[in-house]
């Protein structure tokens, strides 16, 4: 992480409460996003929030995307804390590749064998600039905002204190999805 572009910080008004943000563009020219409350404790609720554009914006039920940013927003309002917006689209296989995807998947294939058909791991995404992020904002310990063990496992020398889940009510587009998320990665559902 040695090339990494950090912007000033600058106020964003929500309808969730007013938070600040700062981008930090990485050596891949991905621009991930900190969105933190002022006063941080000493194990801030963190969520690490995969970038997902149909769900966080065009309001997909395909996934719950969107409904766990909307929760991780209400949370950290409330408690304080940091949701890093982590620009990895479809995980990291891109828009492109995650609407073709979602073509697949209307074929009857799942999340996970869908990426495979394209070529790509169930789950193509790496963690460094959550790290890199976190270690800039001085957070050496968090309470982590997450269903997925592997962002449990993937923060390094960040102590993660506690996990905090995120329940979402299933619905009839996204219930198979879900049902793989726990399942095959073992999400904590």
């Amino acid at each position: 992480m040695n090339s990494i572009e950090i912007s000033q910080v600058a106020t964003l008004p929500t309808k969730h409460g007013t938070f600040s943000i700062q981008a930090f563009k990485d050596e891949k020219e991905k621009e991930h996003l900190a969105i933190f409350t002022d006063a941080l404790s000493d194990t801030p609720v963190v969520r690490v929030h995969s970038e997902c554009l149909t769900g966080d914006v065009l309001g997909s039920v395909k996934c719950d995307c969107g409904e766990q940013l909307d929760f991780a927003m209400k949370t950290i309002a409330k408690e304080g804390g940091i949701i890093i917006y982590h620009r990895q689209e479809g995980r990291n296989i891109g828009l492109l590749n995650k609407i073709n995807a979602y073509a697949l998947q209307d074929k009857g294939f799942d999340t996970i064998e869908a990426n495979h058909q394209l070529g790509f791991k169930a789950d193509e995404r790496t963690y460094e600039i959550v790290e890199f992020i976190l270690k800039y904002l001085e957070v050496s310990k968090l309470r982590l905002l997450t269903n997925n063990p592997r962002k449990l496992e993937s923060l390094g020398s960040i102590e993660i204190v506690e996990r905090l889940p995120i329940q979402i009510t299933p619905n009839k587009y996204n219930e198979d999805y879900l049902n793989v998320k726990k399942n095959q990665m073992g999400h904590m559902l």
